[in-house]
Order: structure tokens, then C-alpha cells, then sequence
């Protein structure tokens, strides 16, 4: 992980401090008797608890230091100034030709979730529209070609 901004909101910035306290204190607790318990399992070569307990504990320590580079890299999306033009934090609706119009909020890439209609800033579509404001068309190279949309309106 790089010393890149990481874009999030308030909420999201919780989370993930909400998530690396518990990482911290319960999880590290957990990991660590587990490979107390299986230590005292006798042989270590072959035993397969403690391996599968070192690996969980890997991953507890890589997510936490992910979580702590993010949240010092954090950049708060704050509420309020232009309302006219696409910029992370923006709700913006979306329509391909005679489609459903589509609603997203643009997000950084740490609280993207496309099923919940929150896009990356840095995902193809989300990049397309930084900028835009009500009216514009938008083009977006996606796997099946080059699609148009037309920002329907921005909040």
C-alpha cells in the first residue's frame, strides 16, 4: 500500500477505525492462543492447526497495517460546497440510452461497493464522471465497448 490519499466519508472512517480496534484487541487475542493451544499440540512440522493458525495470524497483522496506512492517508469527503459538478462524495444519476436511470454515489476506492451504488473514484465510470455537471455525456471503455450515458442530475 502506498502513501496514496485514501477518499472516505465520515462513516466509512469509523468503520475501518471501528474495525482495526477490533482487529487489535480481539482478534490479536484470539490468533494468539490459538497458537498457544496448538503449539502445545507437540509436533509442529505437521501439524496443521498451527500452520493454519500463522496464516491467520499474517493476515490479521497484513490488515492491520493496511488499515492503519489507509486512516493515516485519509482524506474526509466533507459535505457542502459545489452541488453542480460530479466530485467524490457526489450522488449522481445516470442513464444509457433508454435504460433505468442509475443512481450512484461517488466514493474513494476504500468504501466502493457497486452493489450498493457506491463507485470508486478510480473505477473507469467513476473517473468519467469527476467533473461533469447535468446534461453532459460521458464515454466509458467497459469490456463490452465504449458505452454513453448522460448525467441526469447531480446532488
Amino acid at each position: 500500500m502506498t502513501d496514496q490519499p485514501v477518499f472516505l466519508t465520515k462513516d466509512g472512517y469509523k468503520k475501518l477505525e471501528e474495525e482495526l480496534e477490533l482487529l487489535r484487541t480481539n482478534r490479536r487475542a484470539e490468533v494468539a492462543e490459538r497458537l498457544h493451544d496448538a503449539m502445545e499440540g507437540g509436533e509442529l512440522i505437521e501439524n496443521a492447526e498451527y500452520e493454519s493458525a500463522k496464516n491467520e495470524q499474517a493476515f490479521v497483522e497484513g490488515r492491520i497495517l493496511t488499515l492503519e496506512t489507509m486512516l493515516s492517508n485519509a482524506i474526509i469527503i466533507e459535505e457542502g460546497g459545489p452541488q453542480d459538478i460530479v466530485r467524490v462524495g457526489s450522488k449522481v444519476a445516470i442513464q444509457e440510452g433508454d435504460n433505468q436511470p442509475e443512481q450512484y454515489v461517488i466514493v474513494g476506492a476504500a468504501e466502493a461497493n457497486p452493489k450498493e451504488g457506491r463507485i470508486s473514484n478510480q473505477s473507469p465510470l467513476g473517473q468519467a464522471l469527476l467533473g461533469r455537471k447535468t446534461g453532459d455525456e460521458i464515454r466509458v471503455s467497459a469490456p463490452a465497448g465504449v458505452l454513453t450515458f448522460r448525467v441526469l442530475s447531480v446532488k
